[in-house]
């Protein structure tokens, strides 16, 4: 997750140097869904089992990775 954030950071200053506007409704929602995402992660996990969850997770990578499949060749 420190390579993702490093890299994405990186890829944000970059077009904030060659003067891209920032899209501040986009970040301001998508930061909230992510830390409401975190909050009910953290409460939900307190109930399900750890190896539940990986294979929940493991299944949900599998289907979107399908559909980014099913996206590009149609």
């Amino acid at each position: 997750l420190m390579i993702i954030a490093i890299k994405s950071l990186i890829g944000f200053t970059g077009d904030l140097s060659v003067g891209l506007p920032i899209e501040w409704d986009f970040l301001f929602l998508f930061s909230l869904l992510s830390v409401l995402g975190i909050a009910l992660g953290t409460h939900l996990s307190k109930f399900i089992e750890g190896g539940v969850l990986k294979k929940a997770f493991g299944f949900f990578v599998l289907i979107m990775a399908l559909l980014i499949v099913v996206k590009e060749l149609v």
